[in-house]
């Protein structure tokens, strides 16, 4: 007999995306060629030149070389560069970003930093499932901060202040949000960064999606502005959307010195250093690609545009929330659960989504939608795909 696991591991819920290919196995293609709408990837390639620089990273011996822990100076000043120009930040060196294997190991080494087996985060639910996972790994009690389809699935923070107790360390905030893609307000923002003060606490910003807010958003918030605003504050950030390089996993912490310092342990013992081929091309981009991010921004707004124009046909279903990335519906099969739901769409229509039931508890009504990869005409599609669906 084997010897024993660890229990925290074992509980923890396994990722679920491959049981959703699975169900692609069994699809027949009567209705036509496969919509996948199940995971937040890019639909584009990396500009010709981001490949270009990419490539010419990878012949340099360099690249081959052990870096600094918490990543090359280059990319952290020109990351430090981006924030002060999208926040208005100041007074922010590299000494405040650390840079990581994707904006997942991210949230994993801000969580271990700040919180130990027996402590508890407030996690906004739905929720990102590998935040979930996270904790639960570490023995971290996941505290659910329910949020409301009425309310745009945006967190109430006096909800929030009731279940704060002397083992709260945390409050996670994912803005634009996967999975239901609503974005935070500045103002409800703000307000968690008060309470957090206030209470002690450490507000976990997750802004993966951050460049790809609705047309006509303003500054996403206004706490990155000084020391003193940011100083309870862990912001995340991923490149992989950005920049159409999610294979290179390249994401960043943004936090005071005293965190950072703890965060470069956990990076030394987890990464050494991060993956150096795409941290001097991705430092490269930041500023040189604005307009190219800026296009795909506006791109995956048309993709936005036109699912939510094309699910005004689809009768029964209904869009309770949708930005950047992603959507989530609610299907017209309120008695049946959502897993069942998704699995019949893919595997009789064709519709691969992911089950709202993944995402948190009080979500079996909903499907998540991830429509930035779909084409403009897939998601024209989707109405004749939807109608007539029977689930008994």
């Amino acid at each position: 007999m084997s010897p024993p696991l660890n229990p925290l591991l074992i509980d923890t819920a396994t990722p679920p995306i491959p049981e959703a290919r699975a169900w692609i196995g069994r699809y027949s293609g009567a209705c036509g060629a496969l919509i996948d709408l199940s995971q937040a990837a890019p639909a584009v390639a990396p500009s010709s030149e981001m490949l270009e620089r990419l490539a010419a990273a990878a012949r340099d011996p360099a690249s081959a070389r052990y870096g600094a822990i918490e990543g090359d100076a280059e990319l952290r000043a020109a990351y430090a560069a981006d924030v002060a120009a999208v926040y208005g930040a100041t007074d922010l060196g590299i000494d405040s970003v650390a840079i990581t294997a994707g904006c997942n190991q991210a949230f994993v080494v801000v969580a271990m930093s700040i919180a130990k087996a027996g402590d508890a985060i407030i996690l906004p639910s739905p929720w990102y499932f590998n935040h979930k996972m996270a904790l639960d790994m570490h023995g971290v009690e996941t505290r659910p901060l329910a949020c409301e389809a009425s309310n745009g699935f945006s967190p109430d923070p006096a909800r929030a202040e009731a279940m704060i107790d002397a083992r709260t360390r945390a409050i996670v905030l994912v803005t634009p949000n996967n999975p239901t893609g609503a974005v935070y307000s500045p103002e409800t923002i703000a307000a968690f960064a008060k309470l957090c003060r206030a209470r002690g606490l450490w507000l976990i910003l997750d802004e993966t999606y951050r460049d790809f807010m609705p047309d006509g958003a303003d500054r996403p918030h206004h706490l990155l502005a000084s020391p003193e605003t940011r100083a309870n504050i862990a912001q995340l950030y991923s490149f992989s959307k950005s920049h159409a390089i999610p294979g290179y996993r390249l994401g960043a912490v943004l936090g005071p010195p005293p965190l950072m310092r703890q965060i470069a342990k956990c990076l030394d013992t987890l990464q050494i250093c991060p993956a150096r081929v795409g941290q001097s091309s991705t430092a490269w981009a930041m500023d040189a690609q604005r307009g190219w991010r800026e296009g795909n921004r506006a791109d995956i707004n048309r993709r936005a545009s036109a699912f939510s124009a094309a699910m005004t046909e689809a009768e029964g279903w209904r869009i309770d929330s949708v930005g950047a990335y992603f959507a989530f519906v609610r299907h017209p099969f309120a008695a049946i659960p959502a897993a069942r739901v998704a699995e019949r769409l893919a595997t009789e229509r064709g519709v691969l989504a992911l089950p709202g039931s993944w995402f948190g508890p009080g979500c079996e009504n909903h499907l998540r939608v991830a429509f930035a990869n779909a084409s403009l005409e897939q998601l024209e599609r989707l109405p004749t795909r939807l109608a007539g669906l029977q689930i008994a």
